[in-house]
């Protein structure tokens, strides 16, 4: 199954930039490739992140962000001192998430949609990060 997740920083704030966008997205490629869910599409905005997966039917989509929230919200707060002044209590990310499948649009609209998002492209076309 195919879905598409939208995630938010707490209160919006944009710090999701430079150093802290790369190893958000390492995080999330580590924590997907250990639950067997392939990234299709990607991408790390100032203060969200855009994620279209193809995931076993075994994974459930709570399960998954769970996953991806919870440990790159430890990670990132733990590595980063900015975010920790920021973040006092330890939460990065906002309650819940949005999520829906693919079913009614098109993976190829999804794509489309997501790839679109920010400026300029760069070299990791599949899991971008916007400046």
């Amino acid at each position: 199954m195919h879905y598409h997740f939208v995630f938010i920083t707490k209160y919006r704030k944009p710090v999701l930039k430079g150093d802290v966008a790369k190893r958000v997205r390492e995080l999330i490629r580590e924590i997907c490739a250990a639950e067997d869910v392939e990234i299709v599409k990607g991408h790390v905005s100032a203060d969200h992140v855009h994620l279209l997966l193809s995931m076993p039917p075994q994974v459930s989509p709570s399960r998954i962000m769970q996953a991806v929230k919870g440990k790159s919200s430890h990670h990132l707060v733990r590595e980063f001192r900015a975010l920790q002044r920021e973040f006092w209590g330890r939460h990065l990310w906002a309650r819940g998430y949005f999520a829906c499948t693919t079913g009614n649009v098109t993976d190829a609209v999804i794509k489309q949609y997501i790839e679109t998002q920010g400026a300029a492209p760069q070299d990791d076309r599949d899991f971008r990060i916007e400046e």
